[in-house]
């Protein structure tokens, strides 16, 4: 069965998308830590992230590192971490959540937002994305 994020990516179910590369996606978390939380996928299932073949693996981060480079310029925020916990979807993931304190960090703690605010973060970062 696919995963969430295959989803996704192959557009069965919506997403506010921050860019797209030929493997890789970003997108808002819809349960975010924190206003910006966006999360980035291979297109390419596989549950593990070291399970990825290397070559994937580093798209994965340098497309990140880019992601993340434009979070931080669109999100009022001190750092962007970048976090891999890979317990509850199936799918090798990178969580970039921008951080003013470690409770950012915590993910039992979530922020509530609707549609408008996701459509407005999400458009304000992808102003900042340089593929």
């Amino acid at each position: 069965m696919s995963s969430i994020f295959t989803k996704i990516i192959n557009k069965d179910l919506p997403c506010y998308k921050i860019a797209e590369t030929r493997n890789c996606l970003a997108f808002l978390d819809i349960n975010p830590n924190a206003i910006g939380h966006t999360l980035c996928v291979p297109k390419k299932e596989v549950d593990l992230i070291f399970d990825l073949d290397p070559k994937l693996y580093n798209e994965l981060m340098y497309f990140s590192r880019i992601i993340a480079i434009a979070l931080k310029k669109a999100i009022s925020c001190e750092r962007v971490s970048l976090t891999v916990v890979g317990l509850e979807v199936a799918h090798a993931h990178v969580h970039l959540i921008p951080l003013n304190s470690m409770e950012d960090l915590n993910f039992n703690r979530k922020k509530k937002l609707d549609d408008k605010d996701f459509f407005e973060i999400s458009c304000k970062i992808r102003r900042f994305v340089n593929l």
